[in-house]
């Protein structure tokens, strides 16, 4: 009895030790590389895992995260085909798919991941022109994730996307790009101005087209009335008169005048010529006319 209360203290020590040496919990989203004498010898997942004899016969190689992450490529400078030096950001958003080959495919798959994005980035941006990469990031973006998927697959690293944040010239390059804007926006303007006053002036001299055209007509109606009406005239004419049509044209004309005079509403006054009776003689000469065929 005396021999199991000294020895008992002892187990128990013992044992607490035996416990925080070999008896560990692997916390979630995590994956442990255990080595045995160092060989690789298994992956213990999320919980309570026991390490033998650790770290003499068993030990912990790597902790690998098997959460997503984010790697960022931060301010990558690139040389456009066209030589013109522009910056960008990308991130990659990554999970590991299979921890053994993460740990004993590559050193660092991390390392690895960037410096392949960056290669990849180069070598598609370099044979684009600079309109082109600041048009098609898409494009750029589905480019570098087949690129890479299958050196990642390699290492057991899954690729979920793949982001370009931003892509910008240089500050001397965009100062231009702005002043090339600017007189693009200027010359469009001008173009939009003269394209306005182009029209007007089209629709102006229509306009102009349309009214001489309807002067020409309503001309032409006059000419031929008063022809009309001269023929009657020397129809009818039998006094030997040749200036009866003159002055029946002139009547006309002077009676539309003093017409127009009296109507307007600026007349205080209607002023007659002298000459009215003259005026008048082929008016009166064609009633007389008239009158003598009556009888």
């Amino acid at each position: 009895m005396i021999y199991w209360i000294m020895v008992l203290p002892i187990l128990i020590v013992i044992a607490i030790i035996f416990a925080y040496f070999n008896i560990k919990v692997v916390p979630q989203g995590e994956a442990w590389i255990i080595e045995r004498l160092g060989k690789f010898h298994r992956v213990s997942k999320p919980g309570i895992r026991m390490i033998i004899f650790h770290p003499f016969y068993e030990k912990v190689r790597k902790e690998v995260i098997i959460k997503e992450q984010i790697l960022d490529v931060p301010n990558l400078e690139v040389i456009t085909k066209d030589n013109v030096l522009v910056t960008m950001n990308a991130v990659a958003f990554i999970k590991v798919k299979d921890p053994k080959n993460a740990t004993y495919a590559i050193v660092n798959y991390k390392q690895g991941i960037l410096t392949l994005v960056k290669t990849s980035i180069r070598s598609i941006v370099g044979n684009m022109k600079l309109d082109e990469a600041l048009t098609n990031r898409e494009k750029i973006k589905n480019i570098l994730k087949t690129k890479i998927i299958e050196d990642t697959h390699r290492w057991g690293i899954d690729i979920s996307l793949v982001e370009i944040v931003d892509l910008h010239p240089s500050a001397s390059m965009q100062k231009a790009m702005e002043k090339q804007a600017t007189a693009e926006r200027e010359r469009r303007a001008l173009e939009i101005t003269a394209s306005g006053e182009k029209a007007a002036e089209i629709l102006k001299a229509e306009a102009h087209l349309e009214v001489a055209k309807i002067h020409a007509q309503a001309h032409h109606i006059e000419v031929e009335a008063s022809a009309h009406a001269l023929k009657e005239i020397d129809g009818v004419n039998n006094t030997g008169d040749s200036n009866m049509p003159l002055n029946y044209i002139l009547g006309e004309k002077y009676l539309d005048t003093l017409k127009s005079l009296s109507g307007s509403d600026n007349s205080k006054f209607v002023v007659y010529p002298a000459d009215l009776q003259k005026s008048l003689k082929g008016f009166l000469s064609l009633g007389a006319l008239n009158q003598n065929e009556e009888q």
